[in-house]
């Protein structure tokens, strides 16, 4: 499909006008509402939250649905109907504003203050305005409007101003048909898109319980010659960092990687989000570990995940860093069984955010194969983490395997979308 011999002839010399949100439909606002109005009782109002739209997808998530009580009767028109389109509407974060979910059935729902809903007028298709709103189109209007705020918040205004394609809009039947052919094609490629993606992912998943089931297998040591080693006793040095004082702008923006535990996650590390200065460095408990330390969550969330960093840097101090003795264990092999145990490590944690501490990641046990010669236990190490390492590719790689192939299905939808899209910006009346 290219755009000269498509949508050109979809368009057969008609004009296109770009008309504001505000002219083609109507933009709500959602309940407003506060900690005392949750429910108790499992009773109320289910209300959306910005969180319930799926950030990578634009699909509705009802799995964390809050319910609020209300004195007075909620508005009918802070409901969710068939055809709504749903948009995350104010955050904290500009990634999470913008995104949309269609509402394909009338649903009992209502939404939430960080929330928005935009419903059509009889001249645009809502399907038609969807697409729009998941395209470069909306997003770079966006990204212009709240590039110089510091609240990220699509008020009637902003939403208001939005300018939308309209072909044809003096002719509102051969509009519609216009708008309906572009949806049925882009609807088409989002049903093949999400028909390929669950293939691929229920094939990712199959790959991740092959790959479980050999770690399992390669890392039992039920029988055999193993002698099972504390952390503390493989390591040449196990250490936590520190963090520089925050709010204080000299020790951050600087170039030394300084990570965080919501970075660690069963990978490796290649950079960091956050960077310090030399400064922040020196009047922090933060330090330089080596490449290739095992790095394992002691506190929060993250707790008992693991990772392995590819470059020198700094860590926080809910991190344990792990420098193991080369001559006695190879640390991609050490990485593969605390991944294996990641269960029983979050088990040992303390506290209503069951911590770990140092003491406990030094006590945690290794098996050593063949321990008493150790040419033959690196040996033996290797071989196994070359076989885990394949499945580990498969699995997690970004870009090899599996994963590579969902995101590119998802470039391959964008593509066409914005290709649809790619109306001349005309601001004169229709054929």
């Amino acid at each position: 499909m290219s755009k000269l011999s498509y949508l050109d002839k979809l368009l057969d010399g008609v004009v296109v006008e770009w008309k504001t949100l505000g002219e083609v439909a109507k933009y709500i606002r959602g309940l407003t509402y506060s900690k005392s109005n949750e429910s108790a009782d499992g009773q109320g109002y289910r209300v959306l939250r910005a969180n319930n739209i799926t950030l990578s997808s634009n699909c509705l998530n009802l799995n964390d649905v809050k319910l609020v009580m209300f004195d007075t009767k909620v508005k009918d028109s802070q409901k969710l109907y068939k055809d709504d389109i749903l948009i995350s509407a104010a955050s904290g974060s500009r990634e999470h504003v913008g995104k949309v979910a269609y509402i394909e059935s009338d649903i009992d729902y209502y939404f939430g203050g960080f929330m928005g809903v935009v419903r059509c007028d009889e001249k645009l298709n809502p399907r038609y305005l969807f697409h729009v709103l998941t395209s470069d189109i909306f997003q770079n209007y966006l990204d212009e409007m709240l590039n110089s705020s510091t609240i990220n918040n699509l008020n009637s205004a902003v939403m208001g101003g939005f300018k939308i394609p309209i072909p044809c809009p003096n002719k509102p039947d051969k509009s519609l048909a216009i708008q309906s052919e572009i949806v049925r094609i882009l609807d088409k490629f989002t049903a093949l898109t999400a028909e390929l993606t669950a293939e691929l992912t229920a094939e990712l998943t199959m790959r991740k319980k092959q790959y479980n089931y050999y770690r399992d297998q390669l890392l039992s040591f039920k029988e055999g010659n193993v002698a099972w080693k504390t952390l503390g006793e493989i390591s040449r040095k196990i250490s936590s960092g520190g963090t520089p004082k925050t709010g204080v702008t000299k020790y951050y923006d600087g170039t030394i990687p300084w990570l965080r535990t919501q970075e660690v996650d069963f990978r490796e590390i290649w950079d960091t989000e956050i960077k310090i200065t030399e400064e922040g460095l020196k009047t922090s408990s933060a330090k330089w570990i080596p490449k290739d330390c095992i790095i394992i969550a002691m506190y929060g969330a993250t707790v008992g995940k693991i990772g392995i960093n590819k470059i020198p840097m700094t860590t926080n101090q809910a991190c344990a860093n792990i420098q193991l003795d080369e001559e006695i264990v190879h640390y991609r092999y050490v990485f593969h069984f605390l991944c294996s145990q990641y269960a029983y490590i979050k088990s040992l944690g303390t506290g209503s955010q069951t911590n770990i501490n140092a003491q406990i990641v030094k006590n945690i046990k290794i098996p050593v194969p063949f321990a008493e010669n150790p040419e033959k236990s690196l040996n033996e190490q290797l071989r196994i983490v070359n076989i885990l390492d394949k499945f580990d590719t498969l699995t997690s790689s970004i870009t090899e395997g599996l994963p590579r192939e969902i995101e590119l299905r998802q470039k391959q939808y964008e593509y066409y979308r914005d290709l649809l899209f790619s109306f001349p910006k005309h601001e004169t009346t229709s054929n």
